[in-house]
């Protein structure tokens, strides 16, 4: 009886707290990007079964490579110029500070399990492309289609509006007009870009996940199929380390999703663990991250998710047409089942 008048009292707590306001703290925490309730699910499951940290973000990110999550995690989403799926994951273990990732993965489905691999069997930190795939094939995972008849569509309806839009700038034939192949002009005129990102509010990209422990151990990943067409070879800021996510168990977490060729100039999630490492609170560590980018790149779209090392936890997001609110996942001792939580833009 008490036990459970306690529980009341705290989740009544939680319910009234905003997400914005100083969170109460506690520890274990699980956050994570958008409102992918499996994936927040996921992770607390694995805790609960007595699984690491990195376990949970693991599981927790590979369950949104499972169900594809928004189309822009996992297989059969953002088919690239040439129609093709290709997978971007990292993880990241804040004890030993040891990152393992994959970019441009192709036909292996399992990014992020891929990208753990390099961490236990190899001293390397990034593997791209076809000898990611062939690593991964050496580490016992199969070898399947990524493409959907969904990726398909998606294809020929960006080819039927002469692939628009696109990443090109500066390029003969004039790609805000018509498909390549492009080629670079014989006299260069620059023309102002459009660093707005009309081009992709839609394509929500990455799942990026924070886990802290109860003993404060933290851990972070992420898993994206990238920007939707966009060039072959293209990696954003979803595998890089302190870009699309960052891990040190002596301040805590973050991790980034969003436009990440503007994003990853600014390695924002490893600026919100400094900041929170000089004490700053994670809502506000959040945000300050978020101002930076705002100076060079007013139009970019982006959110960033922070914890620290005592449960405390926070998110920001830019303001721009369409994307006012930031919608993303906390599991915790405070509430009753991984909880949606909601920020507005700055």
């Amino acid at each position: 009886g008490v036990r459970q008048l306690v529980m009341v009292a705290l989740l009544s707590l939680a319910v009234l707290t905003p997400a914005g306001a100083a969170s109460a703290a506690t520890l274990p925490v699980v956050i994570n990007t958008w409102a992918f309730r499996t994936a927040a699910e996921t992770a607390w499951r694995v805790l609960e079964l007595g699984g690491s940290e990195l376990d949970a973000v693991e599981r927790g990110c590979g369950q949104c490579e499972i169900d594809q999550c928004d189309g822009s995690v996992g297989y059969g989403g953002s088919p690239d110029e040439s129609g093709e799926t290709t997978l971007d994951a990292m993880i990241m273990d804040g004890n030993t500070m040891e990152v393992g990732a994959v970019a441009d993965l192709r036909r292996v489905k399992n990014a992020i399990g891929v990208a753990r691999k390099v961490i236990e069997y190899t001293k390397h930190t990034l593997l791209v492309g076809e000898s990611a795939s062939l690593f991964a094939v050496r580490m016992g995972f199969p070898y399947e289609d990524l493409t959907t008849q969904k990726s398909l569509s998606l294809y020929s309806e960006w080819l039927n509006q002469s692939c628009q839009p696109n990443y090109w700038k500066n390029v003969v034939p004039d790609s805000s007009k018509s498909c390549g192949p492009y080629k670079r002009p014989e006299e260069v005129t620059y023309k102002e870009e459009q660093t707005s990102s009309q081009r992709s509010l839609r394509n929500h990209d990455t799942i990026g996940m924070v886990v802290i422990g109860v003993s404060g151990t933290v851990a972070s990943g992420t898993s994206t199929n990238g920007a939707i067409h966009k060039i072959p070879g293209r990696v954003g800021d979803s595998p890089i380390a302190g870009a699309g996510s960052y891990a040190d168990s002596t301040a805590g977490g973050a991790a980034a999703t969003g436009d990440g060729d503007i994003m990853m100039r600014f390695l924002p999630s490893y600026q919100a663990v400094e900041y929170m490492r000089m004490g700053t609170d994670p809502t506000v560590a959040c945000q300050k991250v978020i101002s930076r980018i705002q100076k060079y790149a007013p139009k970019f779209f982006g959110a960033i998710i922070c914890a620290n090392t005592t449960g405390s936890y926070g998110a920001a997001c830019n303001k721009i047409p369409g994307f006012t609110q930031f919608h993303f996942m906390v599991s915790s001792p405070l509430l009753s089942r991984p909880t949606e939580q909601v920020v507005d833009c700055i």
